[in-house]
């Protein structure tokens, strides 16, 4: 298995335990915009990780046109697990092609026109981190609202018993 599909199973693993959380949270809630952080919501925070995905890994490294995701097309976290269900096939493509090509420059056209390189592992780290900084927005947001969370923290591997020895 290769060490950033491990690490990518990491993620989801901790995706799924904001997921949980989310699932406390009332549908009211999870769509409800504050403007303590700047009209964004619960949902149109997951909506913009799972876009940031789509956009460097998918359009720009993968080469793939991918239709945006209106927020407001999403009423729930039921939804939005289909949303990163989807995501997760994309990363997991990506993922392939660029298994043991991480130093492989891919260039970035931007809206205006300007162009840069960047690696495939940096489109990956950048992916990563910002779904978790994001994931801290998301339980900020719920705190406000009222709804205490578990641990969403990198979930840690599994230990394996006789290591425990």
């Amino acid at each position: 298995m290769s060490l950033f599909k491990t690490q990518y199973d990491w993620v989801r693993r901790t995706r799924e335990s904001l997921f949980t959380y989310c699932e406390s949270i009332s549908s009211e809630d999870y769509v409800k915009e504050l403007d303590s952080f700047g009209g964004d919501s619960i949902r149109s925070l997951h909506v913009h990780v799972a876009e940031c995905y789509h956009g460097w890994l998918g359009a720009r490294a993968l080469g793939k046109s991918l239709p945006p995701i209106p927020p407001e097309s999403i009423q729930n976290v039921q939804e939005m697990r289909e949303v990163f269900r989807k995501t997760d096939e994309l990363v997991e493509e990506f993922l392939k092609k660029f298994e043991d090509k991480w130093d492989q420059s891919v260039e970035v056209t931007f809206r205006n026109g300007d162009r840069a390189d960047f690696t495939s592992l940096w489109l990956f780290t950048h992916t990563t981190t910002h779904e978790f900084h994001h994931k801290g927005q998301i339980v900020k947001i719920g705190r406000q609202l009222g709804y205490v969370p578990g641990d969403t923290d990198l979930i840690e591997p599994e230990v394996k018993e006789s290591a425990r020895v």
